[in-house]
């Protein structure tokens, strides 16, 4: 029985030896997992993170060599080393390779060229309005790359310079100096009682000589523009460059018209058996230039060459407007004044033609309507052309101001004309319209003769 009750007891203490070895066990896999976790990993975080400093040194020190060896193979060598490099190289450092592109992207910024692309001849005329021109920095060809200076560059920089633009004289090289024939003087006074002006010519001097022996016989022709019926003339100076004439002339005028008019004197060459010959004119454009006319005023002007009489033609306003996007010129007559008499009646009965002008041949016309006896006509009147951007500089309007007949050919009072080959105002006048699109630009324009160039006797052609 005593046998029987020792194989338990023995049995249950293996049980209980088993059990704690098993819980030992535990324990310790237990330990050692937490001492992984607390003191394993943290070491070799802080392990892996002093990587980079070690690595930091050696970027440094790279950089350093590789500034040498670059510096000594000169900026040919440079280059090439630096096409050659991968920016994407897993070789080399990230702030390895952004280093070397911002180095080479500095130095051959110098070496540069910025070309404009290439266009047609289409709008040269608003090219000359817009800020288009470039200058490429200077290039230094050295192989020293660090005695290379980098210049600032002007691209994108406003100059002033390139906007200012010239004098009708200095664009026209052909204009020279008036040619001056001597000088004249006389007196101007307004008698406010009887309305009129008073016109005291004195005297003439250093007039050149027109006679075989060296001396002229000049006399003088005096009108008030633009009334040329109302004509007077000085007496005949026999033998003589510096006549004294000392004459008064009474031109009745309201003093309200005295700003629309204008003084001209014709100087000419008597000739017995000749044609007389013209030595030259003054035109005073203002009459009060030099004083109000309440008191007689002393006036030296000189004599102006000139081998015909100029006859004063009138003046026309209009305005031009162009919308490049429709393709369409407006040109609005508004009025002329001062037009030249026509008739017997001492009127005219004017309309105004519009011809559109490519190299020389008329291409359409159009026409305002007829005013009846009248110097002063006021229209209002719009002429379009359709003619597309590219074209633009290919074309010019000629404005004729006629004097409509009712038996016969109608007559040319004066023309004038618009474009971009045209002379003074014309030009002037179409560039602006040109460089203020969709805008109204309106000019007083001078009447001219017509020239053997603008006669309409030319072939209609349409390419528009």
């Amino acid at each position: 029985m005593s046998l029987s009750l020792s194989c338990p007891v023995e049995l249950s203490i293996s049980l209980l030896v088993v059990i704690v070895i098993v819980c030992g066990l535990a324990l310790v896999a237990v330990f050692l997992f937490l001492f992984w976790k607390l003191c394993w990993v943290p070491w070799r975080n802080k392990a892996v993170s002093s990587n980079p400093a070690v690595s930091q040194s050696e970027v440094n020190c790279s950089k350093e060599t590789m500034a040498d060896k670059l510096k000594d193979t000169g900026t040919i060598g440079f280059l090439e080393a630096a096409v050659k490099i991968s920016h994407t190289s897993p070789d080399i450092p990230a702030e390895v390779q952004m280093s070397m592109k911002d180095h080479v992207m500095r130095h051959t910024r110098i070496q540069r060229q910025t070309t404009e692309p290439a266009s047609s001849t289409r709008h040269i005329s608003f090219k000359r309005h817009l800020p288009r021109q470039m200058h490429v920095s200077s290039m230094d060809y050295g192989t020293d790359l660090p005695l290379v200076a980098e210049q600032p560059t002007c691209i994108g920089r406003i100059k002033p310079e390139l906007y200012k633009q010239k004098s009708v004289d200095l664009e026209d090289p052909k204009k020279e100096a008036a040619k001056t024939c001597g000088k004249i003087n006389f007196t101007l006074k307004y008698d406010y009682e009887n309305e009129t002006l008073i016109v005291r010519l004195l005297k003439a001097f250093d007039l050149p000589a027109k006679d075989f022996c060296g001396s002229s016989d000049p006399y003088v022709k005096i009108y008030l523009l633009p009334d040329r019926k109302c004509k007077f003339q000085t007496r005949v100076h026999r033998k003589t460059l510096n006549p004294t004439f000392d004459e008064s002339f009474h031109f009745l005028v309201p003093y309200e018209e005295l700003t629309s008019r204008k003084l001209h004197l014709s100087v000419f060459d008597f000739d017995r058996f000749s044609r007389h010959d013209m030595i030259g004119e003054v035109i005073l454009e203002n009459l009060f230039e030099a004083s109000d006319l309440s008191r007689e005023t002393s006036i030296w002007k000189d004599i102006q060459h000139a081998t015909t009489e100029s006859v004063d033609l009138g003046e026309i306003m209009f305005s031009l407007c162009y919308l490049p996007t429709a393709g369409r010129l407006t040109l609005t007559v508004i009025k002329c004044r001062n037009l030249k008499a026509m008739d017997i009646t001492g009127y005219s009965d004017p309309y105004v033609k519009v011809s559109l002008l490519c190299d020389g041949r008329r291409l359409k016309k159009k026409k305002t309507t007829i005013k009846k006896n009248t110097l002063n006509p006021t229209y209002n009147e719009a002429i379009i052309f359709d003619i597309p951007p590219e074209n633009m500089d290919q074309v010019s309007l000629l404005i004729s101001v006629m004097d409509y007949d009712r038996v016969g050919h109608n007559e040319i009072i004066g023309v004038c004309r618009v474009g971009i080959n045209a002379e003074g105002l014309g030009r002037d006048h179409w560039n602006e319209m040109l460089a203020y699109p969709r805008k109204p630009i309106a000019h007083w324009h001078p009447l001219v003769e017509v020239k053997k160039s603008f006669k309409e006797v030319c072939e209609v052609t349409y390419f528009l």
